[in-house]
């Protein structure tokens, strides 16, 4: 089955031609499902932080027990780090 065909087009690259900081993500997240570990990380280098952080904000919301707002602040660096540096990377 030919999943491409039911990915969100960015709205950045539509109507400006420039890519976003989050494009890649869609096609990564199939290889990853896919069980392509490596070409996931290749497509979008920020694939596995953004899991993980998405994997946070649940336990932010799901665990009131914890306070995980020292977690979510250092993930959300992490995150936009590997988000800016992949996108240097692929562009220059």
């Amino acid at each position: 089955m030919d999943l491409e065909k039911y990915m969100i087009p960015c709205l950045s690259k539509t109507l400006f031609g420039v890519e976003c900081l989050g494009c890649g993500f869609q096609r990564s997240f199939l290889l990853l499902l896919n069980g392509k570990f490596a070409a996931a990380f290749e497509m979008y280098p920020a694939i596995y932080a953004v899991l993980i952080f998405s994997g946070i904000v649940g336990l932010h919301f799901l665990d009131k027990s914890h306070n995980y707002r020292k977690l979510l602040f250092i993930m959300a660096i992490i995150t936009g780090l590997f988000m800016v540096v992949g996108y240097i990377y692929k562009h220059f």
